[in-house]
């Protein structure tokens, strides 16, 4: 499946994934492509690859974000049919998001 997904890549550009991601399949696709895959090596990989661990972490964001989308039962659950009216529903989602993390005092 990650080899459908990743269909579309440009050149330049990066992959983020988790190490589940961490094939010769996907590495050599990335490399066909002359994008960069950012992917940890599985703990049972005797090769290792570049990796930047500020770029993976970046990942935790969207990552954060869907959950808190997941917690709007309307978007989560689909209640719209109509494509265009969901997709609305999702920036209005964003942006509560975003407002309220502008809000938050810095740890």
């Amino acid at each position: 499946m990650g080899e459908k997904l990743l269909s579309d890549l440009q050149p330049g550009a990066t992959i983020l994934a988790d190490k589940a991601y961490d094939t010769d399949a996907i590495r050599n696709l990335a490399k066909q492509r002359k994008c960069w895959a950012n992917i940890p090596a599985k703990a049972n990989r005797k090769q290792t690859f570049s990796f930047i661990r500020w770029g993976y972490r970046q990942r935790n964001l969207v990552e954060r974000f869907f959950y808190r989308i997941k917690h709007m039962r309307g978007l989560a659950t689909r209640h719209d049919r109509r494509t265009d009216n969901y997709h609305a529903a999702l920036k209005i989602a964003a942006t509560r998001i975003w407002i309220a993390s502008a809000n938050e005092p810095a740890s």
